[in-house]
């Protein structure tokens, strides 16, 4: 693959949470920017509950994904527009494999962590009808990694998966929804060590065996 753009914050936006800002105004900025283990230099998270921390340091999207949105919406979507650091082509990163190691450049290495959530200040971003229930729908919502090499990347680094997991879960299948079969299949990888599961993705799994001791969960 291919990294088209590196994005970090242009402003801090007003929301009406209790935040009182959101950092998802990213623009393309051009040479090379350091990247550290919460994410990239220059750029922030306002509300580190929800975006940010060691396993959401980066949020990717790939052009693709953003081609569907241009052709859905009738206009161009930007690089950062989605409030990602990384707009890449040639990886399908919203299907990528929980724990796939990407290298980027000479020297970064990020490992996928878990699917973005859609929330009410991209909603207000966006400006366009039911957004968080088209964008959840249509199951494009890009990944989170986090790092675990740093080193500085720019606009034309190659993007190399170096790693993809066995197990097979992607981020899409998480964030659409976990069968039983593909739940434990993440659990036995997670229990083996051949995943680090993030904090987001280890409640999900709780939730679902939770679900399933109560007899609500479905095959």
């Amino acid at each position: 693959g291919t990294l088209l753009a590196v994005c970090r914050v242009h402003e801090l936006l007003p929301t009406k949470d209790t935040t009182g800002v959101t950092a998802i105004d990213k623009r393309a900025v051009e040479g090379p920017v350091k990247v550290h283990s919460l994410g990239l230099s220059g750029d922030l998270q306002a509300s580190r509950k929800h975006h940010g921390g060691e396993s959401k340091a980066v949020y990717a999207y790939s052009q693709e994904d953003a081609d569907y949105w241009s052709a859905e919406l009738g206009t161009g979507i930007p690089p950062g527009l989605f409030g990602e650091n990384l707009r890449i082509a040639g990886i399908p990163v919203s299907e990528a494999v929980i724990g796939e190691r990407w290298q980027i450049g000479e020297k970064t290495i990020l490992e996928v962590t878990c699917p973005r959530t859609p929330c009410r200040n991209f909603a207000a971003r966006m400006q366009q009808p039911r957004w968080v229930i088209r964008f959840a729908e249509a199951g494009r919502v890009g990944t989170y990694l986090r790092v675990i090499r740093t080193g500085s990347i720019s606009a034309g680094d190659s993007v190399t998966v170096l790693d993809r997991p066995s197990h097979g879960v992607t981020v899409g299948e998480a964030f659409r929804g976990l069968s039983r079969e593909r739940a434990e299949v993440l659990a036995r990888a997670a229990a083996s060590g051949e995943v680090k599961l993030s904090p987001e993705m280890q409640k999900t799994l709780r939730t679902l065996q939770a679900r399933e001791a109560a007899g609500t969960l479905g095959r």
